[in-house]
């Protein structure tokens, strides 16, 4: 099994730990969190970031939240309100609080605070090992590929989707890592994924991880696959529609249809808690807007290492943030989950029992 470089999450005593991916890539920070208002605080400001990190995050808050304040029923409908309310996006969120409200809503108070740390490392458990199984099928998948001479097998990638967004080796990345392991010859081509730049985390853990990778500009995409610079596109997704229209990163259905323009295959890398079978379409599926703020403007390090923010569009300027966009399944070659690669169309035969 795959073992994290760096803990993402962790439990500690009655606190939380969690790598804090705002102060990424240029410094390595823990961060401790005691109280619920604070596990909600950095799931919102994105300190932690990715669709399955989100939901471990928040199913270990609400046992903190029980840990701190009491286990009576006011004090878990308020978790679970309180969690499910920072990002509308990621239905991993709302997957891992309803399997947390399930297993603790029937108990009696006294006996909720050791069953909520119990679910939710149960949670956390499960994220590592379906991490394992998308890794094992993707590298399938990768070994299908047709060979190119002269240089590596080439992946490339949209926002982050590796180990800083999950408890194991992430989704789009584990199959990377699976390639890295098996002495297979691989390279990835991660985006810069503005304006939170979420490639730069890709990129980081990469490097961590020892792989070999280039960082583009988001623009660049487009041509690098209509010159064959890339042999496959494989992404993460934070919420997959009945149908396969997959909602990731804004900036993935970009790619999408460069690689359908160029015969690259792309495929969508995701577990079964980023499913939504409640939602029929892409259309349903409710995008984020994070304002205008982190389009005009953009965080960097001085000479002295030290973060700062820079207004780089004149004060005023209106500015539109969609935070993420939805990739018809039409696009999408096969999604690559716990139980193999599907097609999209063969989602709800394949997990028919999640529709009970």
């Amino acid at each position: 099994m795959f073992v994290q470089p760096v803990p993402t999450l962790c439990r500690d005593g009655d606190s939380l730990l969690i790598l804090d991916q705002t102060a990424l890539p240029w410094r390595r920070e823990q961060c401790r969190l005691n109280t619920l208002d604070e596990v909600a605080r950095a799931i919102r400001t994105m300190q932690v970031r990715g669709a399955p990190l989100i939901g471990n995050t928040a199913a270990m808050g609400v046992a903190l939240a029980l840990t701190r304040a009491g286990a009576e029923d006011e004090q878990l409908e308020h978790a679970l309100t309180l969690l499910a309310a920072t990002r509308p996006t990621a239905v991993n969120l709302h997957w891992a609080l309803n399997r947390m409200a399930g297993i603790l809503r029937p108990l009696p108070a006294p006996r909720r605070m050791a069953a909520a740390w119990d679910a939710a490392e149960a949670i956390c458990a499960d994220d590592a090992a379906t991490c394992d199984a998308i890794g094992r099928h993707g590298l399938a998948l990768l070994r299908g590929l047709p060979a190119r001479s002269g240089r590596p097998l080439r992946v490339m990638t949209h926002c982050n989707a590796g180990w800083l967004a999950t408890l194991g080796a992430g989704t789009a990345l584990a199959p990377v890592y699976a390639a890295q392991a098996a002495g297979i010859d691989i390279e990835v081509i991660a985006s810069e994924t503005r304006p939170r730049n979420q490639g730069l985390l890709t990129a980081w853990e990469l490097r961590e991880a020892g792989v070999p990778h280039m960082l583009i500009a988001d623009n660049a995409a487009g041509h690098l696959l209509m010159h064959g610079e890339a042999d496959v596109v494989i992404t993460g997704a934070d919420r997959i529609a009945a149908n396969g229209d997959s909602a990731n990163k804004i900036g993935t259905l970009l790619k999408a249809l460069a690689a359908r323009a160029a015969g690259i295959p792309f495929y969508i890398a995701a577990p079964y808690s980023t499913l939504d079978f409640g939602s029929p379409d892409g259309a349903a599926i409710p995008i984020e807007d994070r304002g205008a703020d982190e389009v005009c403007s953009s965080i960097g390090v001085d000479a002295r290492d030290e973060a700062i923010s820079l207004r780089i569009a004149p004060a005023g300027t209106r500015a539109a943030n969609p935070a993420f966009d939805v990739t018809p399944a039409s696009l999408i070659t096969g999604i690559i989950t716990e139980r193999g690669v599907i097609a999209p169309a063969a989602l709800s035969a394949t997990y028919a029992e999640r529709q009970e």
